[in-house]
């Protein structure tokens, strides 16, 4: 039988797992736009999971800890991934509830449970993901379950299928067979099943390592020094040097980055230069990095989000009694976007967006923070959207109706039409039409290689996107811009383009963006400027 302690123990092996292999998880997301990364999104997500669980007693019942384990999972739940992770183990906790000990039956009717629950929240589900695995596992459990009801060897079938299913997701999927990839959030649910597995059927907790075990092992020393922190974001990669680069000399590139932060470390070996410094800039970073050659193995950690201080930002939250008819809750980063959606009337910003996708948690306590008896929450990221609604759903004294916006455009268009004398639900309805006829372009970097149209990307080269679809690559961030924004303009449906500009990009870089696309697009259009500050985006252009 499967005890309580060997489930607490088992989660928490699967937690250390996945955040062992996280980077190599992030890795084989085949899209090259810089996001919440399904590795670290997963690894966050059932590290709250564990932390919640670590103190249980060794006589705790399987269904308190699944159920703890269920509840730590919603709260830390990041990006789709997480919010899919979660639900298969409320999936899990709903079978397991009551129960002191499971057997191999439970076990599969766990399975299916968990299957059942993240497929039903997928709209549109896509085999070749992590539910053909989890749907694998569930099937392969069951089928054990009949012919031989011992829980380890349920366990055992539930995850030589789910290898087998991670290993056939190429030929579900032509794009992760064309990458040469497995899916990630499949890739990340199998390490978390073989983390389990290793307690189950070894009695071994798999242990943190690196950087994970150093914070393990020096736990207090870790949160008190965390506390001090001067800067948000930890930023790594390496530079390949090429001929004819902008900047060559790495001493000047040593003095720039110990003005934009701390903890600066750049060495240079045969022509590879590395470096780490820990900034709030990352974006001018990146930028100025790029200037000396080609940048690989980009990493940008958010220092300052672990799961203690969030656990102590929990117990301070109190939700704020609903006075007032309409509030609203809206997700972006950047400091030009912060103020910009308060003065649209947002009484909460969450900071989050493409690199670090806010919790389930952090929108809910953003939601009861609003006196409102109705609180529109809007995302502003298609990666958020999921979260959001998984938040709407456990919040019960307030209406919260989540907007899918899924850009910074279409949120600042919904903003802009909210009427305060209609109904919450024509609201809902006219805010989400004006947003879906914006159109957005956006350029970025590539934070991997990859093939746009049959041709190579190479990581670091700039990327034009038209509504989230790779249309230009190049080196000119105002003319791959002008290119983007050209390409969706049509002079006889659109008439205004808003220019935002990010993190690393100057007013006069704007300001020639801006001159560029009135010579292409004459009286046609009015355009406007914005100093967004936004990371990650050198430019995000509404076109209505």
């Amino acid at each position: 039988m499967i005890t309580g302690k060997m489930f607490r123990d088992g989660v928490i092996s699967g937690a250390n797992n996945i955040a062992n292999s996280r980077q190599a998880v992030d890795a084989l997301n085949i899209f090259p736009v810089p996001d919440g990364d399904t590795g670290t999104n997963m690894s966050m997500t059932i590290a709250s999971a564990a932390e919640d669980i670590k103190n249980l007693s060794d006589d705790v019942t399987i269904g308190e800890v699944s159920k703890k384990v269920a509840s730590g999972l919603l709260r830390g739940a990041r990006g789709n991934s997480g919010v899919i992770l979660s639900l298969i183990f409320r999936g899990f906790s709903k079978v397991f509830k009551g129960l002191d000990v499971a057997g191999g039956k439970d076990i599969a009717r766990a399975f299916r449970a968990g299957s059942d629950a993240a497929y039903k929240a997928v709209m549109k589900p896509t085999e070749g993901t992590i539910l053909t695995v989890v749907r694998c596992a569930a099937e392969a459990a069951e089928q054990m379950a009949e012919i031989n009801d011992e829980p380890i060897e349920v366990c055992v079938a539930a995850l030589e299928a789910a290898k087998e299913a991670l290993a056939s997701t190429p030929d579900l999927l032509p794009v992760l067979k064309k990458a040469g990839v497995v899916d990630a959030g499949g890739q990340g649910f199998l390490l978390i099943l073989k983390g389990m597995e290793s307690v189950l059927g070894n009695d071994v907790i798999i242990r943190p390592i690196g950087d994970e075990a150093l914070a393990d092992e020096t736990d207090g020393k870790a949160q008190s020094s965390q506390e001090n922190l001067k800067y948000n974001y930890a930023v790594e990669f390496v530079i390949h040097k090429k001929n004819g680069a902008k900047e060559s000399s790495i001493e000047k590139l040593l003095a720039y980055l110990e003005a934009l932060g701390d903890g600066v470390k750049v060495s240079e070996d045969n022509g590879v230069i590395c470096v780490k410094v820990n900034t709030d800039a990352p974006g001018t970073v990146l930028t100025t990095g790029a200037k000396y050659g080609e940048m690989y193995d980009l990493s940008i950690v958010n220092m300052k989000a672990p799961e203690k201080q969030e656990a102590v930002e929990k117990e301070e939250s109190v939700p704020v009694e609903p006075e007032k008819d309409y509030g609203f809750v809206c997700v972006c980063a950047g400091d030009g976007l912060t103020e910009l959606f308060s003065d649209l009337g947002a009484d909460v910003v969450v900071s989050g967006g493409q690199t670090m996708n806010p919790s389930t948690d952090d929108i809910s306590r953003a939601v009861l923070s609003v006196g409102a008896k109705t609180v529109f929450v809007l995302p502003n990221n298609k990666n958020i959207i999921m979260a959001a609604q998984m938040a709407r759903d456990e919040i019960k004294d307030r209406e919260v109706v989540v907007l899918e916006t899924k850009t910074i455009p279409q949120g600042i268009a919904a903003m802009l039409t909210f009427d305060e004398s209609e109904e919450a639900q024509a609201n809902a309805e006219n805010m989400m039409q004006v947003a879906l006829k914006t159109q957005t372009a956006s350029v970025t970097f590539a934070a991997r290689d990859s093939e746009f149209d049959g041709k190579p990307i190479q990581k670091g080269q700039i990327m034009g996107l038209c509504n989230g679809a790779i249309k230009f690559i190049g080196e000119d961030k105002e003319q791959i811009a002008l290119d983007s924004c050209c390409e969706m303009f049509n002079p006889d449906e659109n008439s205004l383009i808003t220019v935002i500009y990010g993190e690393g990009m100057t007013e006069d870089d704007a300001s020639r963006l801006e001159a560029m696309l009135g010579e292409k697009l004459g009286d046609s259009a009015e355009i406007s400027v914005v100093n967004g500050g936004q990371p990650v985006y050198y430019y995000i252009i509404s076109v209505e």
